[in-house]
């Protein structure tokens, strides 16, 4: 697969569980946040939370399930590009954060709260 289908692959996907998240009633903030340090799929507000959100997609199980593929290195990537955006979008106020998985699975959509270590965001 190319980069230019992957991409559009992953942004097919990335849509799906934005709007999955809001039928839960999650405000929607941003869409594939990039910095320097990493990406994020998507920015959402749950109540009083920030909710940084991996999304990732699997036809099937040959390979896992999809949140498996939310490595440590991924997450640290996450992590790191997060704390940017709160610098950048949020002046450092300090905030509850959350990071949470969506994982597409052929067609079943399975949304993973505080799948990494929920933590205080302040800078």
């Amino acid at each position: 697969m190319t980069d230019m289908n992957r991409r559009e692959t992953g942004s097919r996907y990335e849509k799906q569980a934005a709007v999955f998240l809001e039928q839960k009633g999650y405000e929607i903030l941003e869409m594939n946040f990039r910095c320097r340090r990493g990406e994020i799929d998507l920015v959402a507000r749950d109540g009083e939370y920030l909710v940084f959100v991996e999304v990732k997609y699997r036809a099937d199980l040959r390979c896992g399930r999809p949140a498996e593929a939310v490595t440590p290195a991924k997450i640290q990537r996450i992590r790191t590009a997060a704390l940017y955006y709160l610098t950048v979008r949020c002046g450092g106020r300090e905030l509850p954060c959350r990071f949470d998985v969506v994982e597409i699975l052929g067609g079943h959509v399975n949304h993973i709260k505080m799948h990494f270590r929920r933590i205080i965001c302040s800078l």
